[in-house]
């Protein structure tokens, strides 16, 4: 009898500690059900490695000494400060981003990336730091897109795999003038395709027309565009611990000015604005 009842109190003790332990574990635990450890990873490494297209200026690109220079750049060594850890950057593979994520060769994204429905289930995003419109840009000035209806007769060049692709993807008339977009392996491959005369304009985000003005080629902004976006870093799915670290250090660089002096470095103005995705 005692032997009965010992192995039923052993029984009861078990269950109620089961009990226990899963009713307190849900807090620390990413949404795939283990435990949430991407910012110790990080600190553990004394490094966040940062996945980037290294042709994309001005957020991320190389200078005449292939130096990787630009405002993303400079933002993310800033925010690698206040988190008191090297920010390494790795170009990648645009259009193989996610699978360079979800394999651990890069601890996120942060290279002009937009948010959009389809990352925001896919990824955990940090805040969005940065607005941006995506602009129809050409090199002569009576080539103004003023309706959808006009790009029926327009070739339009742009970046594979970009926010300007996934834009012009989106348009309610895009089956109407599909078959006159043209991807290229970045912006600068579309500008060369423009000047050659192949294509009659560019998709392209605002931050990469303003540079481009000041720095490169005169391109004229046509009335018609495929509507504003906002940038964000991307993580692995579940990482909310490294992502919420990474929104507290932008915010300090934000509250101590250094985001807005980075921001007027390379766009004349300040474009920096925090803000939760909706």
């Amino acid at each position: 009898m005692k032997k009965k009842v010992s192995l039923l109190l052993a029984l009861v003790l078990a269950v109620t500690t089961m009990f226990v332990m899963t009713g307190c574990g849900n807090s620390g635990k990413s949404s795939g059900g283990s435990k949430d450890d991407s910012w110790n990873y990080v600190k553990k490494n004394g490094k966040l490695i940062i996945g980037l297209d290294d042709t994309f200026a001005p957020m991320g690109f190389r200078d005449k000494d292939n130096n990787l220079i630009g405002f993303d750049i400079d933002l993310a060594k800033a925010v690698g400060k206040e988190l008191g850890v090297k920010v390494e950057f790795k170009p990648i593979d645009w259009d193989a981003k996610e699978a360079e994520l979800k394999t651990k060769k890069i601890d996120c994204i942060w290279n002009g990336l937009s948010v959009t429905p389809d990352r925001l289930k896919a990824m955990t995003m940090s805040d969005h730091y940065l607005e941006n419109r995506i602009l129809l840009m050409s090199l002569k000035k009576d080539m103004n897109i003023t309706s959808a209806k006009q790009l029926t007769k327009v070739k339009i060049g742009t970046q594979a795999g970009s926010s300007a692709l996934e834009a012009i993807q989106k348009d309610k008339a895009y089956d109407s003038f599909k078959d006159n977009v043209k991807e290229y392996k970045d912006y600068d491959a579309a500008m060369m395709d423009m000047k050659a005369g192949r294509i009659d304009v560019v998709a392209i985000d605002e931050v990469y027309a303003i540079y481009n003005n000041k720095n490169k080629t005169k391109l004229y902004e046509s009335k018609y565009n495929f509507g504003a976006d906002n940038y964000a870093i991307g993580f692995r799915k579940g990482d909310e611990a490294l992502a919420k670290k990474i929104n507290e250090a932008l915010q300090k660089t934000v509250d101590d000015g250094q985001a807005a002096k980075i921001s007027k470095k390379w766009f004349g103005k300040n474009l920096v604005k925090i803000g939760a995705n909706k």
